[in-house]
């Protein structure tokens, strides 16, 4: 079967028709993903018997595969009685699989801030969490901004996921389009070109921000 450059070109629009879901599941899940991570790295440096908790549900979370993870919410807790739409299935399983990665940007940037900047803190007689918000988070974000960044596009590339539960993202208006024409190199061709549009302007953003946060750490 030949590439009919006619009909890619016209089912564009029908393809595009999950762009707003696309973008929508990605920047939720990068929110919730960043929220989890930190949750994950401040109980990690909790107390002693809540940190090898923590270590264990980050390790859990990073060894097992994000369409597991999908999977098991979508089609196994129905049969506990627990019935979850499919977009909030997306979110969710998108944001705790990621959470586990940038749990460990979250560690590293901490780790980064050199400790007499806590000390200097506690000496003023702030709590462990006025030091954290207050000394340690403002230091570490120009070091974790580059990699929460290629994390944020990393996202974005796994929304098709998504697909197998039928959230309505790009990759499953171009199935729609395939099962329905019995074509599916130009629905493939199709959503695989606006992928790369969509992941070059999300790198372009990425860079932008990262520019703009370097020269206000710098200014201060």
């Amino acid at each position: 079967m030949s590439f009919d450059v006619a009909f890619a070109v016209r089912i564009v629009p029908l393809v595009l028709e999950g762009i707003w879901n696309t973008i929508l599941v990605a920047i939720l899940s990068f929110i919730g993903a960043t929220l989890l991570g930190f949750l994950w790295e401040m109980l990690r440096r909790s107390h002693r018997l809540v940190r090898p908790i923590a270590q264990f549900i980050v390790d859990a979370i990073r060894s097992i595969p994000a369409l597991v993870q999908i999977y098991f919410l979508f089609f196994v807790l129905p049969s506990y009685g627990i019935v979850l739409p499919a977009l909030f299935v997306g979110v969710f399983g998108l944001s705790f699989y990621y959470s586990g990665y940038i749990s460990e940007v979250f560690k590293a940037g901490i780790d980064a801030v050199p400790i007499g900047q806590s000390e200097a803190a506690k000496s003023l007689g702030l709590n462990r969490w006025d030091t954290v918000f207050f000394v340690v988070a403002p230091q570490m974000l120009r070091n974790i901004a580059a990699p929460l960044g290629a994390y944020s596009i990393g996202i974005l590339k796994s929304t098709p996921l998504l697909a197998v539960i039928a959230v309505p993202e790009m990759l499953g208006s171009a199935f729609d389009v395939a099962s329905d024409t019995y074509r599916y190199a130009e629905p493939m061709f199709v959503a695989g070109i606006l992928f790369l549009i969509l992941s070059l302007l999300a790198a372009a953003l990425v860079a932008s921000l990262e520019r703009r946060l370097g020269l206000v750490t710098q200014s201060h």
